[in-house]
């Protein structure tokens, strides 16, 4: 399997793993609260924080548009909501100003080909296809054209889409992530044993893993089971306002599960059979026939 790079890091097998703080919308449209969770994803060790970027005019239904709906900031259509949730050029600024200031890797999950000529303007080292996204033809082939590393989800996708979509996009640096799109996703329901799946059908990209369960441990599973990166939700509290705020990890999670997974990573080894130095004086000790 090759590995692919995202602003000098590597990922693939044999690389530690790439660890995603998925920020999407949880900022709520606050570039101060989005440098807070900047600042939390740096803390843990992340190495990367991603955020979503739509052009709200293309992606809101249009039978959704003027639908009135009670946010934080008053009762407003959801096309207007939409537009106060997203960022635009000067909030983005302050984010890319800020993420090199940090020295962490940012880049966003483009809903719509206009935001991927946004996203241009700021250089980003990837982009990351969300699993609503894979079956836009344009869209795919839009990135593809960027020939930037891209990270694929797969949830609520068959494997004939899967692989409709990998065919656009393997002109590119191109790592795939297995995902079931629930919010947040019951155990029963994420199919981890899909990791094998995907690294089966596709040997040569890196296969990860994008999880919105609520707790940590089946995330750590992942990674035991060969998932060459992760990412999750994160949130400075989950009881915010915001759809993805329920299934995403606050700051101290987010300390545990890096942490768990670095340990994991180093429990798991290469496999090879051998003889510790450390075992050696309780062979001496205990073993009665050499």
């Amino acid at each position: 399997m090759t590995t692919i790079e995202i602003q000098g890091r590597s990922i693939g097998t044999g690389q530690p793993a790439y660890i995603i703080g998925e920020i999407g919308l949880n900022h709520n449209g606050s570039v101060e609260l989005a440098c807070k969770l900047i600042d939390a994803a740096c803390l843990a060790g992340c190495d990367a924080v991603k955020f979503q970027k739509r052009t709200p005019e293309i992606c809101v239904p249009e039978d959704m548009k003027a639908v009135q709906r009670e946010t934080p900031w008053g009762i407003m259509s959801y096309l207007d909501y939409r537009y106060r949730v997203e960022f635009g050029e000067d909030e983005y600024r302050q984010v890319d100003a800020y993420c090199k200031q940090k020295q962490i890797a940012w880049f966003a999950s483009p809903w719509d080909e206009p935001s991927v000529d946004f996203l241009e303007a700021f250089e980003v080292p990837a982009y990351k296809i969300a699993s609503a996204c894979l079956t836009d033809v344009g869209l795919r082939q839009r990135i593809a054209a960027t020939g930037r590393p891209t990270i694929m989800s797969t949830g609520m996708s068959t494997l004939e889409q899967i692989e409709a979509a990998v065919k656009d996009l393997k002109v590119n640096p191109l790592a795939i992530a297995h995902c079931t799109s629930a919010y947040p996703c019951r155990p029963d329901q994420l199919n981890l044993r899909m990791i094998h799946t995907l690294q089966a059908a596709y040997p040569e990209h890196p296969i990860g893993y994008s999880g919105h369960e609520t707790g940590l441990q089946t995330s750590v599973a992942a990674i035991a089971l060969g998932a060459t990166f992760l990412e999750r939700h994160i949130t400075l509290d989950r009881a915010m306002w915001g759809s993805d705020q329920a299934a995403s990890i606050e700051p101290g999670g987010l300390i545990r599960l890096a942490r768990d997974v670095r340990v994991v990573e180093a429990a798991l080894g290469d496999g090879i059979k051998r003889v510790y130095e450390s075992e050696r004086p309780l062979l001496k000790k205990l073993r009665r026939h050499p």
